[in-house]
């Protein structure tokens, strides 16, 4: 397309409010902000977000927040006084979308559970974030991403046998996040197809559904094998050989094939091992995965004859998947990053900081990018937009009821 990239997204003029904590719904938000959602993020004056506390790595910010927030408005707003909660409706009779993780039974006690806002604010689609979901024995714990990857087997894949571990990535609540985001946005795509006029809807996504929805390939073999499969670190239970395996240059290198035909060119053209192409040991997967220590000890000599530019120009010539073990500091600094113009400048309260662009890339537009909000820096300008004065909003902060960064001294 010719011409320069719209920040009018595909989401424009859809507003968003978030009762967010962490990142679960953090993500979730963020993501419709990604596609030119307003995002209005509701803030407990005392501390907001608690994830603004987890570290101060980034110019005395925290690494989660910083990630999880950018393109937000930060309204300080404390719900558990009368007057919180009428700003609240107000805020909600004017969007579309109310987003919240909050702990177990906390919508039900504010009077905002789906009942409650489907008598009140019927046109709203609201989606609640929790761990286990309504009506089971868990529905009452709270839910941390580890606890769940833990609860949901998803720790017991990964690892080594007799030592278990989560997914570094917080995949629990960044799936959840995503989920609901996917919700909300078949919902929109609804409303607009509608002859009924705006109509709300309610969603709950949890993380223990969504854990347990990613160990699909793992329930359903053990469902019908009787076999839990053991982890293997960076290899996997399903396919060989696929794996990681030292160079020797002192590198790693990833290679992997999944399927039959693959494995022909793996052996020949890769390893230059025609024996093992042709044993009947190999020809199949299953049979593969039987044998995969002999494979695993062919390929790791291999390999630790050779430096990694030399594998994996083999391995492209014979069109082998592979792929260089990175460390986070490899990461930021990869090529490939750098080639594709994927880092951005985000503001933050303190400073600009670099950002990946959002994963999809939508032609004919760019990602808005907006800054990381303070705790309570656009309370003022978005309750006087509610259409309350400055005395009121006065009132509201010698009240203890909001406040904003300038109250606190914090840079706007």
């Amino acid at each position: 397309m010719s011409g320069e990239p719209t920040r009018d997204g595909p989401l424009n003029g859809v507003t968003v409010v978030s009762l967010e904590q962490a990142v679960s719904a953090p993500i979730c938000s963020r993501t419709l902000g990604d596609f030119g959602a307003r995002v209005i993020k509701v803030e407990n004056p005392a501390g907001g977000d608690f994830a603004r506390h987890y570290d101060d790595v980034v110019n005395g910010l925290a690494a989660h927040f910083v990630w999880a927030n950018r393109g937000k408005e930060s309204v300080a707003l404390n719900l558990a006084t009368p007057d919180g909660l009428k700003v609240l409706h107000q805020l909600l009779d004017h969007a579309d979308v109310l987003v919240s993780n909050l702990t177990p039974g906390a919508t039900a006690k504010l009077g905002i559970s789906a009942d409650d806002l489907a008598a009140r604010h019927p046109a709203l689609i609201a989606v609640e974030i929790d761990g286990y979901g309504p009506g089971g024995p868990l529905s009452h714990k709270r839910a941390y991403d580890l606890l769940v990857q833990a609860e949901s087997g998803a720790c017991s894949i990964t690892g080594f046998p007799g030592a278990p571990a989560k997914a570094g990535p917080p995949i629990a609540d960044i799936c959840t996040g995503l989920y609901a985001a996917l919700s909300i946005m078949a919902l929109l795509c609804e409303r607009g197809r509608s002859t009924q006029g705006e109509h709300g809807r309610a969603v709950s996504v949890s993380l223990f559904d969504t854990m347990t929805d990613l160990m699909g390939y793992a329930l359903t073999y053990t469902q019908h094998s009787g076999i839990d499969q053991q982890p293997r670190g960076m290899g996997s239970p399903a396919v060989a050989p696929y794996g990681a395996y030292a160079t020797a240059d002192g590198q790693t290198v990833v290679l992997g094939t999944t399927n039959d035909r693959e494995w022909q060119r793996y052996a020949r053209d890769l390893l230059g091992r025609r024996d093992l192409a042709d044993d009947e040991r190999f020809r199949t997967n299953p049979g593969r995965v039987e044998h995969r220590d002999v494979l695993d000890e062919q390929v790791a000599a291999w390999c630790a004859g050779r430096d990694l530019a030399e594998i994996q120009r083999v391995a492209d010539a014979a069109g082998i998947g592979n792929s260089r073990y990175n460390t986070p500091s490899d990461v930021i600094a990869h090529p490939h990053l750098a080639a594709r113009d994927r880092w951005r400048r985000l503001d933050t309260p303190n400073g600009s900081v670099p950002a990946l662009l959002p994963p999809p890339v939508v032609s004919g537009y760019e990602p808005p990018m907006g800054a990381v909000p303070a705790l309570g820096q656009h309370t003022e300008s978005v309750l006087t937009e509610l259409g309350l004065g400055k005395e009121e909003i006065r009132a509201l902060w010698t009240n203890g009821v909001t406040s904003s960064a300038t109250t606190r001294g914090e840079r706007s």
